[in-house]
């Protein structure tokens, strides 16, 4: 009689570990920041789970928690060789385990919709990512319509109660990592009131990303789209992922000519929580939400 397979052990990353994520997050398509993996860890350093056998990675999941009461699903991965084994759903149980008792979401494909709901899940909306491609010279510079400074020119709380405001619980720890990322332009929209939205441009292993992109009117997150669109070199692709259930967000990515390349399903586990949609034009990430 062949030996039993050694079992699957779960385990919580280090810090050292993220990146093979992050590499898995790639190797599936979904192009992921340079530098994320920093930000990422620093959302929840027990958030990210990992299955070994022997000492092997075979999956990630993670399960980040915000506060007392929400938490995001994302990475949740099996390597290729190993799927059909029960790994998966292994890690995914100790994923909803850590994130027992809360509200939870996650931005899956559409396709393994019905698998999340068997677990309790239910769509709230969908998102979509935007491609364009940067013309030759960039588009052009136009005056914007509100003061556009640099977020490290503003208080770090300013920054920390307007973020609030997009989110069920505060997550400072990861705010201050994302957007003081290497090569990363995070700029801040001002106005009589105080900070009128920001918005993030990081370089990807394809072109840039622009998220979160928050603002509270359009023609605020347009000034704010467009000046970080001057920060991505001819000729490279740049991405946005909206909610589809924002149509000035819609609007702003169709009006430039970008095309829908990926959805998602925003999907709760509990009740959908309140996340400004009128005011998000620019989701941060479809792993951390």
């Amino acid at each position: 009689m062949p030996a039993a397979a050694n079992p699957l052990t779960i385990r919580s990353m280090r810090a050292d570990d993220v990146p093979l994520a992050v590499e898995w997050a790639a190797q599936e398509g979904w192009n992921p920041g340079l530098h994320d993996a920093a930000p990422f860890f620093a959302a929840d350093p027990g958030g990210f789970l990992l299955g070994e056998i022997d000492g092997e990675p075979v999956s990630v999941i993670s399960a980040v928690r915000y506060g007392s009461s929400y938490g995001f699903i994302g990475f949740y991965i099996v390597k290729p060789e190993f799927r059909g084994r029960g790994h998966g759903w292994a890690i995914w149980q100790a994923a909803l385990a850590r994130l027992q008792g809360r509200t939870v979401g996650l931005d899956g494909v559409v396709a393994q919709q019905d698998n999340y709901r068997r677990s309790g899940f239910e769509l709230a909306h969908r998102n979509a990512r935007y491609a364009g491609q940067q013309s030759a010279g960039g588009p052009p510079a136009a005056a914007p319509a509100v003061e556009l400074v640099p977020i490290s020119q503003l208080p770090v709380q300013a920054l920390l109660d307007y973020d609030r405001g997009f989110l069920p619980s505060a997550r400072a720890d990861f705010l201050q990592a994302w957007v003081t990322q290497p090569d990363t332009v995070a700029l801040a929209a001002l106005g009589q009131g105080g900070l009128l939205g920001y918005g993030v441009l990081r370089p990807c292993r394809t072109g840039y990303k622009i998220g979160p992109l928050f603002a509270d009117a359009p023609a605020i997150a347009d000034a704010i789209f467009s000046a970080l669109l001057q920060h991505v070199p001819a000729g490279e692709p740049y991405y946005l992922d909206v909610m589809t259930n924002q149509p000035a967000a819609v609007e702003l990515a169709t009006r430039r000519g970008m095309l829908v390349v990926f959805e998602t399903a925003r999907m709760y586990l509990g009740a959908a929580p309140a996340i400004c949609p009128e005011r998000t034009y620019g989701i941060t990430s479809f792993e951390l939400g």
